[in-house]
């Protein structure tokens, strides 16, 4: 990757940093009497007025980002009558997607094929290895290592058919999510995809857990983004993908009989470091337990207690599945606590089996704080980091109305007269994903393969599927403004406008004159919104690829 000249460097990240956090001071730039404005100061308005600065900002908010035409094109058809469509993503065609999807295998396959076919062999081949390297003689020399050059960089170790095939099922999934960014009709469901799997997150990275994230994400999440919450944790809660992450595999009732017993024995688990074995009883396990309330549903400050987590994780006893035999759900009776649980309040007789989980997801769907919180994420994802009081208590109302009705929840977010204020204009920081993919769509440039992008969003500290705590990716712009992060962002965008990402190409078009190209970035790059300052920064750009890659890594650019 070719880097900005030290000085160069130095320069473009103290004046994105200086931009990028000030923030609000971008929003100098919109015009004063935008329709936007006026309808923002008009709480309840019926309309939404399709300016072109309003438009910019419905598209840098709802998508990831606009392409060329989109401002124009959004604008002709109305705000509304675009919203509209994209809450309803089954009407939308996307077969230009759907083909670049096409050549990945693995993307329909059900979470038992995926482990059986594509994870296991490379898990027993290793352990193979491993067995051997222990047999070997202290003394005896190592086997020669098969290695293979990589240009540019040092050997790296060959892999065989069988971790080749383990690899595939992320190495898809990775490069599936950025074409849907990139190449989706549906894009607020792509965006809501991604705000959705953070919020259930699980890691890739812990034992098999790779082998399920396929599934996790098509059948748990993806159909209930704009559906029912309701439908959605249930989805998750039962997902091999949630159960091993948060190890309710293991979650039985503690107080057995002998023929229990011995079902719940201690199991052997391997740890995530290779060849290192550990044991993991089997007995109440409250990690799911304690994410369901805190992280999935009330939120920290929700208003429970330990006392129902432990009654909570009670009720999940026996929704398991066998990880290594068969990746689907099964509700095991014998291992199912019976006893009488009350969770916030709400008691529950002995004997509900299965049922007692979906009580206490009945629960707290209807509980106000998951409302709250539920409302409280959207609203902070698609307004500001500090979303406004008013608006989370009229979206927790829907919320409460519709009894999780997300699209509806969505709308009232996303139309409500504090989404369209200029203080919500480029009020947020772009997250890696964001920027590498509207850098994308901005630039027109087609990709063939997005493996490019993937190291990028590693190197952005951002690898998709491979975020360890539950909590997931962070929303807020803090987590993603270092001047580290900067350079980083400012080198892609070299590489980008420089046309010297592998498997991704600018239009030919872009060998246009500087002049020319720069205007035409500036208003639809930017939106018009550029700076004086970053004006002055494009204007000494002599060269089409050095015009892209400072529109791109340009302050506002970072943000949305």
């Amino acid at each position: 990757m070719s880097h900005v000249p030290a000085r160069s460097a130095a320069a473009l990240t103290a004046l994105m940093m200086a931009l990028v956090v000030q923030g609000p001071g971008l929003q100098a730039s919109v015009p004063a009497g935008d329709a936007a404005t006026r309808l923002a100061q008009r709480p309840g308005s019926p309309t939404l007025a399709a300016s072109s600065t309003s438009v910019a900002h419905v598209l840098n908010r709802l998508t990831y980002g606009p392409r060329p035409g989109d401002l124009a094109r959004v604008q002709r058809m109305g705000i509304e009558t675009w919203l509209d469509e994209q809450l309803h993503p089954e009407r939308i065609a996307n077969r230009a997607l759907e083909a670049r999807l096409a050549g990945f295998v693995t993307l329909t396959l059900d979470a038992d094929t995926l482990f059986r076919e594509y994870h296991e062999p490379a898990q027993l081949e290793r352990r193979a290895r491993q067995r051997e390297t222990a047999a070997q003689p202290a003394d005896s020399a190592p086997a020669p290592v098969a290695a293979a050059a990589v240009a540019g960089g040092p050997l790296r170790r060959e892999l065989s058919p069988a971790q080749q095939k383990d690899r595939q099922v992320i190495a898809e999934m990775e490069q599936a999510r950025l074409l849907r960014a990139v190449y989706s009709e549906r894009q607020l469901e792509e965006v809501l995809v991604d705000f959705w799997f953070n919020h259930f997150n699980v890691f890739a990275g812990k034992g098999p857990t790779r082998a399920y994230v396929t599934a996790f994400e098509r059948d748990a999440i993806r159909p209930y983004v704009l559906g029912s919450f309701r439908q959605m944790l249930e989805e998750v809660a039962r997902s091999p993908a949630m159960l091993f992450y948060l190890d309710n595999w293991m979650n039985t009732d503690p107080d057995t009989d002998g023929r229990r017993m011995r079902l719940a024995r201690n199991v052997p688990q391997r740890s995530q470091r290779a060849g290192v074995r550990q044991t993991q009883t089997r007995g109440l396990n409250e990690n799911f337990a304690r994410e369901l309330l805190e992280l999935h549903t009330l939120g920290v400050d929700g208003g429970y207690t330990q006392e129902d987590i432990v009654n909570v994780a009670r009720a999940f006893t026996g929704w398991t599945f066998r990880p290594r035999q068969d990746a689907r759900f099964q509700f095991v009776p014998v291992l199912h606590d019976e006893g009488t649980k009350t969770v916030l309040g709400h008691t529950m007789a002995g004997g509900g089996g299965i049922d007692d989980g979906r009580r206490v997801l009945d629960i707290l769907v209807a509980h106000p704080s998951t409302a709250r919180f539920i409302a409280t994420k959207l609203a902070q994802k698609f307004v500001s980091d500090t979303p406004p009081v008013a608006l989370v208590e009229r979206a927790a109302a829907t919320f409460t109305r519709t009894r999780g009705d997300l699209r509806e929840v969505t709308r009232v977010i996303v139309t409500s007269p504090e989404f369209l204020a200029p203080e919500a204009w480029r009020a947020k920081v772009k997250t890696p994903l964001e920027f590498v993919a509207s850098a994308v769509r901005a630039t027109g440039a087609n990709v063939r393969t997005a493996l490019s992008l993937v190291r990028t969003l590693g190197n952005l500290g951002m690898p998709l599927y491979f975020c360890q705590p539950p909590t997931g990716y962070d929303e807020t712009g803090e987590a993603w403004v270092s001047p580290g992060a900067l350079v980083v962002r400012m080198n892609f965008a070299l590489e980008l406008g420089g046309n010297r990402l592998r498997g991704v190409s600018l239009p030919a078009a872009r060998a246009t004159d500087v002049g020319d190209l720069r205007e035409q970035l500036i208003d639809t790059a930017l939106e018009g919104t550029a700076s004086d300052a970053t004006r002055a920064t494009l204007a000494r750009a002599t060269t089409p690829d050095r015009v892209v890659a400072l529109a791109i890594g340009s302050p506002e650019f970072q943000r949305q």
